[in-house]
Order: C-alpha cells, then sequence, then structure tokens
C-alpha cells in the first residue's frame, strides 16, 4: 500500500484529476476548420432573420396607413374673451388654449373614441388607430386681405380657403388628416357656427385618389357668447364629424338623407330635451332661441332624424356629447371604406 503525507493529499488523486481535465480539454478543442464554418452560419443566420429594405418600407406604410389624424388648431381668442374665463399668471394669459378651446378638444377626442369602442365591439377597426393631435395657432393678419366686406366678415369659403392657404404654407397637408380650426368670431353670421365645404369636406387617402385632407371651422366664439359651453363641446364634435361622414354611407342609414338626421333629440322629461352633437342646432324650432340661439342653415328634415320626440311644450334643452348609434355606425363605416378598402 502506498500512503503519501495527509498533508500533502494523494497525488494519483491530482493526476487523475489533470488527466480527467486534459481529456476534456480534448473533447472540446476546435479546428480552424470547424471555426470558420460555425462563424459561416453565424451569417447566415443572421442575414436570413433580419428583414430587408423593402420589407422593412412596406412595413412602415401599412402602419401608416392605420394611423388617421384630427388636427386641431386654436384660432385667435382676444383679450377681453381670455379674461372672462379666468387666467392664472401671464403664461395662461399668452396661451393658445383658453378653457373653451381645451374642452372642444377634449370633446372631440372623447367623441372619436365613442366610434372606436363601437366598431372594436363587433370586430371592426381593430388596426385603425386615431390620432387627435393639437396644431399651431392659426392667425390671419387683416393687412393680408383685401378691402373689402371680406376683411370684416368673411364668409365661410374664404375662411375654409386662407385655411388651407395656411395649411399649405406650414407643409401641414398629409394626405389623410382632419384638419379642424376652433374659430373666434361670434358676430360673424356668414361663417355661422362653422361647417365644412367641398372639396375639402372628406377625409380620406390620398394614395387611392382621394382628396385627403379634410378642413373645418368650429365657432367657437359663437358658441360661447351666443349659447353655453356645452353647445361649444358639441358644436366641435359636430363639424368634425361632418369630415367623417360621406354622403354615400349616410343614405345607406335608416332614412336619413343627410349627416343631421343621424342624431338624436330625446325627451327626457314633459318638457326638456336633449340633443346629441350632429343634432345640435338642428333639433330645435325654426326661430330664435329654438334650442341653440341660432338654427342650423344646413339639410334637415325633423321627420328623418333617427329619434326625434317632438318640441311641443319644451322649454328646456340640454345637450349630451354621447353620439348615437347611427352616427357611430355612419363614421365607422365611412372610416372602413376610405382606410380599409
Amino acid at each position: 500500500m502506498v500512503s503519501g503525507h495527509p498533508g500533502l493529499g494523494g497525488n494519483r488523486d491530482r493526476d487523475q484529476a489533470a488527466s480527467a481535465s486534459a481529456s476534456t480539454a480534448t473533447t472540446w478543442r476546435v479546428t480552424r476548420r470547424e471555426a470558420l464554418a460555425a462563424l459561416g452560419g453565424a451569417g447566415l443566420a443572421s442575414a436570413v432573420g433580419a428583414p430587408d429594405a423593402t420589407t422593412a418600407r412596406a412595413d412602415a406604410a401599412r402602419r401608416r396607413r392605420n394611423v388617421v389624424r384630427v388636427r386641431i388648431y386654436p384660432g385667435v381668442v382676444p383679450l377681453h374673451a381670455r379674461l372672462r374665463y379666468g387666467v392664472d399668471g401671464l403664461d395662461d394669459l399668452r396661451g393658445a388654449w383658453p378653457d373653451p378651446l381645451a374642452d372642444a378638444m377634449a370633446a372631440v377626442e372623447n367623441a372619436l373614441e365613442q366610434v372606436l369602442t363601437y366598431a372594436r365591439e363587433r370586430g371592426r377597426l381593430e388596426a385603425l388607430e386615431i390620432r387627435v393631435e393639437r396644431g399651431d395657432q392659426i392667425r390671419f393678419p387683416a393687412m393680408e386681405m383685401p378691402l373689402s366686406s371680406e376683411a370684416v366678415l368673411p364668409s365661410l369659403e374664404t375662411l375654409l380657403g386662407r385655411f388651407r392657404e395656411r395649411l399649405r404654407a406650414r407643409d401641414a397637408l398629409t394626405g389623410r388628416t382632419s384638419h379642424v380650426l376652433l374659430h373666434w368670431s361670434p358676430l360673424n353670421y356668414r361663417v355661422g357656427y362653422g361647417g365644412t365645404l367641398s372639396p375639402h369636406s372628406l377625409v380620406g387617402d390620398e394614395s387611392d385618389g382621394s382628396d385627403g385632407d379634410a378642413q373645418t371651422v368650429a365657432n367657437v366664439g359663437a358658441t360661447e357668447v351666443w349659447d353655453s359651453r356645452a353647445v361649444t363641446r358639441n358644436v366641435a364634435i359636430h363639424e368634425t364629424i361632418h369630415t367623417f361622414l360621406a354622403d354615400d354611407v349616410v343614405a345607406e342609414i335608416g332614412d336619413a338623407v343627410c349627416d343631421h338626421e343621424l342624431g338624436t333629440a330625446v325627451r327626457t322629461d314633459d318638457d326638456t330635451l336633449r340633443i346629441s352633437p350632429i343634432a345640435t342646432a338642428y333639433a330645435g324650432p325654426d326661430r330664435l332661441g329654438g334650442g341653440t340661439r341660432f338654427q342650423g342653415t344646413g339639410c334637415y328634415d325633423r321627420e328623418r332624424f333617427v329619434r326625434h320626440d317632438g318640441v311641443d311644450g319644451i322649454k328646456n334643452w340640454t345637450y349630451t356629447t354621447e353620439l348615437s348609434e347611427a352616427t357611430r355606425e355612419g363614421v365607422a363605416r365611412t372610416l372602413e371604406r376610405q382606410f380599409e378598402a
């Protein structure tokens, strides 16, 4: 028997360990040819896994196609109007978004969320995204206008034309955006509560041959001075929704032949009528103070409204930002046709 000093340990054990280590090292030795082959294989896997430029461009185009923008621009609100709503320091006084405009934008965003929720509950528009964005303030210097009545009280057509010029100068026309101007002109009866006009009245996809960018005006100055904040919210929604309702789509829904007839006027008690956004300014009698201070001049027939409970005995008018189901359906169908065809 061979024994070693306990302090030195067994030399044979160390030799066996060394032998095992050498054996293992031999097992994992890689030749130069094997290393080059492995590197070549890794390079091939990387090349196959990475998307090529054509695929990347197609993916980017698909993502752009799934996005529709609503860009909302504040008009100039005069100082006396700003003071009416209260200000918190100079920054607030100089800001472009006093409360009426901020509330109008929030109402538009909520209305479009209603449409997407309605559609997705039915398995529709699942890939579409609507982005509501703040645009920079729009100014129309008086010196740029020729000396005429249009300089003082521009028509809706003139106002929309000048708005379009501003958008073009800013390179803001994207080919698939609804541009909304929150205007402040309470005395301009020619603009009224606002509106949109052909050929820029319906948002679409320019790449499919449509005009692409739509534009509309909501005269929040008129609603704030003559009506109420509730009417301001509804008119902002109303004028925006017009750019998402195609005429032929509207004609497919119920008896409507006009956007306004997709709205509702629901009696909540004996003397109160609740008006939805697209019916705002069109649900009351044809007189001053029939709901809104002024009545809309566009097309409508109360007999063809999705629901209208009549105006007999009505003394109180309330306004809801909740879209009627017919309005949500009309906007959803228009979005499907314009952006999913």
